[in-house]
């Protein structure tokens, strides 16, 4: 266990004063996520804490950009509720990101009593630690977009759509959601807690199984032909940074004021809903030489079709919106790789990418709040 906060340059971004110093934990940390995550609480001034197993891929960007050495990392499995416990008693968190899962589709296929088992007791044992210990005030529980009875229709889900994942992964999230909210009726009247639900992430730093861009990236630095399963799929796809600032956005204004504590769609406009398909034509053009073939297999696992989210709440009750379109999230996300596989100091591009997107944030920002101004005036 190391703790410290060397490395990182720090930036002025909107929020910094409130994240200053508090504790806050994030389960799940070694993962493509979490630590993503930890980077932005670290540069945010929070202290960090962490608890997940090791880094679920290898290579990991965990081990990668070293995040180790700038947080305090537990090492414990999110069902063994006694280590979980004694970590919660140990930190005291005030603020709790719960990741920590199996996130895999086609792995729930094979093993979904595992799935059940870390995405379900999982999420009971964080809700049970903070029914015990008085210390948190805010949570939010990551689902993902999956929770939804999807339909196939071609409207964007809302919050209020019936919540029925299809596969052993999607189902274990939306009981992950019923969980949280009975423990909210039944127990937390004072503490905020949201489960948002995410869709298709991207960004430099995945590694894992059966996930696209890895997928792509797999098969351009190997010489081989990108495979790609279900190329008319479409899906709302956005870089990493999008939700996990909104995750952090939700976990700051629901910890002053509770009437913000909900559950929130996070993804990108209609518009930046794409296929497969077209995600991996967009990388073979930014990667020289890669090409990708279609194999479609009528007989595999299903996987939804369709996929669309509507973000209206967030944005109207939080101010929050997406800044990086497609292209930009794909450029952005293959810098990252190409950097890794040129031997380039990774955690100095990953603070860089963190920094380009805060300015594009903050900028975007300052347009809204002077066009609103203007607008003002003009009544």
């Amino acid at each position: 266990m190391h703790h410290g906060k060397c490395g990182s340059k720090m930036i002025v971004t909107e929020g910094m004063s409130f994240w200053k110093n508090k504790k806050v934990l994030v389960t799940g940390h070694t993962g493509f996520k979490g630590t993503w995550l930890c980077e932005l609480l670290n540069i945010h001034g929070a202290d960090v804490y962490g608890y997940a197993l090791e880094p679920p891929t290898d290579p990991s960007i965990f081990d990668i950009i070293n995040t180790k050495e700038r947080i305090t990392s537990y090492k414990g499995d999110i069902s063994d509720f006694d280590r979980l416990f004694g970590v919660f008693s140990d930190v005291k968190p005030e603020i709790v990101f719960h990741l920590a899962a199996q996130p895999l589709v086609r792995e729930s296929y094979v093993n979904p009593r595992y799935t059940y088992q870390t995405n379900v007791m999982g999420t009971v044992n964080v809700l049970e630690c903070m029914r015990q210990l008085p210390s948190v005030r805010s949570m939010v529980n990551i689902t993902t977009d999956k929770v939804y009875d999807n339909v196939e229709w071609c409207w964007g889900y809302r919050e209020t759509d019936r919540l029925d994942g299809f596969d052993p992964y999607s189902n274990s999230k939306s009981c992950s959601e019923l969980v949280t909210h009975s423990y909210i009726r039944s127990f937390f009247k004072d503490i905020a807690i949201s489960t948002v639900r995410a869709g298709n992430v991207i960004g430099g730093g995945d590694f894992a199984k059966d996930r696209i861009i890895p997928d792509c990236v797999r098969s351009a630095v190997s010489g081989e032909q990108i495979q790609i399963r279900n190329p008319y799929s479409v899906r709302p796809y956005q870089h990493v940074l999008e939700p996990l600032c909104a995750y952090m956005l939700i976990a700051e204004k629901q910890y002053v004021d509770t009437s913000f504590a909900d559950s929130y769609n996070i993804g990108p406009d209609y518009t930046n809903c794409v296929t497969t398909g077209k995600i991996a034509d967009t990388f073979c053009n930014l990667w020289s030489g890669a090409e990708w073939i279609d194999k479609s297999d009528v007989h595999a696992p299903h996987e939804a079709g369709f996929l669309k989210l509507d973000c209206s709440k967030i944005k109207q009750k939080l101010g929050w919106k997406p800044e990086w379109d497609i292209d930009q999230t794909m450029k952005k996300t293959i810098q990252w790789y190409k950097a890794y596989f040129d031997h380039e100091d990774m955690e100095k591009v990953t603070i860089r990418q963190i920094e380009e997107f805060k300015e594009v944030r903050m900028g975007n920002s300052m347009e809204y709040r002077a066009d609103s101004e203007k607008e003002y005036a003009m009544v």
